[in-house]
Formats: C-alpha cells, structure tokens, sequence
C-alpha cells in the first residue's frame, strides 16, 4: 500500500484522527523517551503548577500528526521532513485530541508539501497549531 503522490494532492485536502489520551500513553511515552518531567508524572508536583494538574508530553500529543502523515494523508511511504509546533494549550490525561492536516502548498519539483496542522480537544480548544512539510511516496515506476 502506497499513499498519494504529490500530482493526486490538491490544496484543501484534509484528513483527521482522534485519540483519548490516557494515563497509560503518558506513562509509556515517559518510559520510551525518558521524559520524566514531574509535571507529566507526578501529581504532587503539578498540582503546584499553574496547570494544577499532569499534562500530557507536548511530543506525545504532536504525535498525532505523524498518524495521519503516515497512514492517510498523503499516507504509506510518506516522509516527515519538518514540523512547527506551537503548543497553544495543555493536554490533561483524559482529554480527546482531534488532530487535523490540510495541504496548503505544493512543489512538485522538489516532491515537497506543505501542511497546516492543527489540534483541538474535546472542547473545541485549540492545543496546537503548526506547520508540517512532508515528502509524499514517488511512483517506483516512473525513472527520474
């Protein structure tokens, strides 16, 4: 299975995931990274912040955007080149993340594209806001 290549891309294209993140995803992203910022782990410690409870790792929920480049836009065979990430508000354990991607640039003869990518919780609440530049899957077929 292959994705779409940068002529099957057209601005406006837009593709979302949604995902609750959970205790467990915090845990386990602290484990894979090494990450153990107190203010992920530690319920103590961030109730001392201004947040008054964990959050979840910025990285984790800018994740997100990976899922979709990878797997449905432009998909398989994608990859990731670049990525601006504001990260606008916190993401609590417990809250649903709806990531959003739109094409809004095209170089076709770089293979480059770029992306508005966008967060927002179950709320409405925009956690991220950014820019990804992918390189979409190039036809195997075709000689350069």
């Amino acid at each position: 299975m292959i994705g779409k290549m940068i002529d099957q891309l057209e601005i406006g294209d837009s593709a979302e995931f949604g995902k609750t993140i959970s205790e467990s995803d915090v845990y386990l992203y602290a484990g894979i990274t090494g990450d153990m910022n107190p203010v992920h782990i530690n319920e103590s410690y961030a109730k001392t912040t201004f947040v008054k409870t964990r959050i979840c790792h910025g990285m984790l929920s800018a994740g997100l955007f990976s899922t979709i480049l990878g797997n449905s836009l432009p998909g398989p065979g994608t990859i990731y080149l670049r990525q601006e990430v504001d990260f606008v508000a916190p993401v609590r354990i417990g809250d649903t993340l709806t990531a959003n991607v739109e094409v809004i640039e095209k170089d076709t003869v770089k293979n480059r594209v770029r992306l508005k990518t966008t967060c927002r919780n179950q709320d409405g609440v925009l956690v991220m806001d950014g820019i990804a530049v992918v390189s979409p899957p190039k036809d195997s077929k075709k000689k350069e």
